[in-house]
C-alpha cells in the first residue's frame, strides 16, 4: 500500500493519503492503536457516526490505522466560516454526546458506564455531506458520562478565554451546548473536578491552556450551575 503525501498533523499523529477512499493515521510517539480501533469498530456497529475502518497497511504497525477520507470542514472550520452558527454548533456538540452516552459499554460491568471519548470538540467533528463524523478516539475509555460533558465543556471554556481567537463566539457554543445537555445531568462539580485533574495532567496541553484551566472550569461551573 503507497502511502501517499501529508493530509495534516494533530498533537500525536500525522495523516497520510493512501487513495481517494482511505487515509493512514501514524502516531508518531509509537502509541499502539489497537485498543481506539476496537473501539471504533464497536461504535461503528452500534451506528455511532465514526470514519469507516479500512484494510490494514502494508506492513501492519501497531501504530497505524486505515480509516475512511473525510470530505468536508471540521466543525471548527464551519464556524470560523460562518457556515455554522454557534448556537447550531452546541446543539450538534450536545447530541453528538448524547447518541454517544446512549450505547451501552463495551467492557464495563458497571450498567451506568458508558464509551466517553474525552476529547469531543469542534477539531474532532468533521461535517461530511452524509452527516456529522467524530474522529480522534485515541483518548477514549469506559466511565460516567458526566466526565465526557464535563471534559467537552472544559475545553471549550479555554478556547472561550483565548484573547487571540473569537472568545465570546464559543462561550455561545458552550453556553448552549450546556442548557441542552442540562436533562442529562449536565456537568456536576464532581465530574469537573476530575476532568480538570486530568486536563491539569496532560503533558501535551500548551502553557496558555495551562495557564486558563483553573479559569476555565470557573466559567464552566458557573454556565452550568
Amino acid at each position: 500500500m503507497h502511502i501517499g503525501h501529508l493530509l495534516g498533523s494533530g498533537r500525536t499523529a500525522d495523516v497520510y493519503a493512501l487513495d481517494e477512499s482511505w487515509v493512514l493515521r501514524r502516531y508518531r510517539d509509537g502509541a499502539d492503536a489497537t485498543a481506539e480501533l476496537a473501539v471504533m469498530s464497536y461504535l461503528s456497529a452500534s451506528g455511532f457516526p465514526v470514519p469507516r475502518i479500512g484494510p490494514p497497511s502494508d506492513p501492519a504497525l501497531p501504530t497505524d490505522l486505515v480509516l475512511q477520507r473525510l470530505t468536508g470542514p471540521t466543525m471548527a472550520e464551519a464556524l470560523l466560516a460562518g457556515t455554522l452558527t454557534e448556537a447550531e454548533g452546541g446543539e450538534l456538540l450536545a447530541r453528538l454526546l448524547r447518541d454517544l452516552h446512549a450505547i451501552p459499554p463495551r467492557l464495563s460491568q458497571d450498567p451506568e458506564d458508558r464509551i466517553l471519548h474525552l476529547d469531543l470538540h469542534p477539531e474532532n467533528v468533521m461535517l461530511t455531506p452524509q452527516g456529522a463524523v467524530v474522529i480522534d478516539w485515541s483518548t477514549a475509555c469506559e466511565g460516567p458520562p458526566a466526565l465526557d460533558r464535563a471534559m467537552s465543556s472544559l475545553i471549550l471554556a479555554q478556547v472561550s478565554l483565548d484573547p487571540s481567537f473569537a472568545g465570546e463566539r464559543v462561550r455561545v457554543l458552550l453556553t448552549t451546548m450546556l442548557a441542552r445537555l442540562a436533562d442529562d445531568g449536565g456537568v456536576p462539580s464532581g465530574a469537573l473536578a476530575r476532568a480538570t485533574a486530568r486536563r491539569a495532567a496532560d503533558p501535551r496541553l500548551t502553557a496558555r491552556e495551562s495557564a486558563v484551566l483553573d479559569e476555565a472550569a470557573e466559567l464552566v461551573s458557573a454556565l452550568a450551575g
